[in-house]
């Protein structure tokens, strides 16, 4: 394995090559050794390195920056943090033992760090086909196709909670460059600068080592100052169920392809996760839904087909009973249908759910034709 170490401190770099060096066990190559951080970077650039020891406390960058720019460059790359500060590691930078070791750099604690370094490196996995596409949800919960097992997926593993919110949002936005420091606002807004900036970097090392496991199909770049995150044989669900909603309008010949496009509308997007950064979309999507609904719902009533028409709103109004055009549609199809006393509940419960959740009333239009429909209803 080639390995490069980067200090600022001339004598920590020797020693910590003379303690890799007395490890017979392993067939360790230190191709470079370096008090410049950006001396590393060109060198992993153009060469293959299996093995970077980084100080984390460099002057110029900050090591968990270096590491994250070492990763864009070799997303295989293992890094090896070195401190100082015990403390200052573990709760700073949340890493496990194969990733930190302390000063002074004792024996025993490296050999430890390069035998789990050692057994990583020597598994033998079957690689799936780079170039096979993987399909991955967004509606509902975030999961993804296992690339040796087709058809199966699983939930992505995150370090913290911290990467999979920011992988998330990165992947919101994906193909679009977000500024390092509106993610700095967004996550960390009540963090000290310098910290939230070490956090940040060490939650985008956490989320490269996470898509390892997918090769090439994530890749996060960096550039002027924000990270850009793109996709490579990745299907999304959402992108696909967007693409199929832009489509003629509703006939005979085309009903079923409608019908496929609501029942595959399975959750809303990113359902299961609270971040009020998603709501937009997540509002944005669900209103091309109900308009398709709304739509097909129209058309079986021009049809005459009531009963369909009928499915169709109770479908939206299982989902969303507090809309005010699905429940408006499904009064006015229930009076069709003559069927005074559930035209008045769907009325009754629109109100209540309005007047709990927002504390206004339904509409002007709503409520002039309840109003004009009841007088109707009186005795003459």
């Amino acid at each position: 394995m080639k390995a490069i170490l980067i200090d600022d401190e001339v004598l920590a770099l020797s020693y910590l090559e003379l303690q890799l060096l007395k490890m017979e066990d392993f067939s360790l190559d230190i191709i470079g050794k370096f008090t410049n951080p950006y001396d590393a970077l060109d060198i992993v650039k153009h060469a293959k390195v299996d093995i970077a020891f980084i100080d984390i406390e460099l002057p110029e960058i900050n090591g968990i920056e270096l590491a994250e720019r070492l990763l864009e460059y070799d997303p295989g790359l293992m890094v090896v943090f070195v401190t100082a500060y015990q403390e200052y590691a573990v709760d700073a930078f949340e890493l496990n033992a194969i990733d930190y070791i302390v000063k002074p750099v004792r024996f025993d604690r490296l050999s430890k760090t390069m035998n789990r370094i050692w057994s990583k490196s020597t598994a033998r996995l079957d690689n799936p086909d780079p170039h096979q596409p993987l399909r991955m949800t967004m509606f509902k919960q975030v999961m993804i196709e296992e690339p040796q097992s087709p058809g199966q997926f699983t939930l992505m593993q995150w370090r913290t909670f911290r990467a999979q919110e920011l992988f998330l949002y990165l992947l919101q936005h994906r193909g679009q460059l977000v500024r390092k420091s509106f993610i700095v606002d967004l996550l960390w807004s009540n963090t000290d600068v310098n910290k939230a900036y070490s956090q940040l970097y060490t939650t985008i090392y956490h989320i490269r080592k996470t898509l390892t496991a997918y090769g090439k199909r994530f890749q996060i770049k960096s550039a002027n100052e924000g990270y850009l995150l793109e996709l490579d044989h990745i299907i999304l669900d959402v992108s696909l169920w967007e693409d199929s909603m832009q489509t003629i309008d509703i006939s005979e010949d085309n009903l079923e392809l409608h019908l496929e496009k609501l029942n595959s509308y399975t959750g809303e997007y990113l359902q299961e996760y609270d971040y009020w950064w998603a709501e937009a979309e997540r509002h944005r999507l669900k209103q091309l839904w109900l308009n398709t609904a709304l739509n097909v719902g129209s058309w079986y009533e021009a049809q005459q087909r009531f009963g369909d028409a009928l499915t169709t709103y109770l479908q939206i109004h299982r989902l969303y009973s507090i809309e005010e055009k699905s429940s408006f549609a499904l009064m006015k199809l229930y009076d069709k249908l003559n069927e005074p006393q559930k035209t008045i509940e769907t009325y009754q419960e629109l109100t209540t759910r309005l007047k709990e959740e927002y504390d206004i009333l339904p509409g002007k239009d709503i409520q002039q034709w309840f109003k004009e429909w009841q007088e109707t209803q009186l005795p003459s």
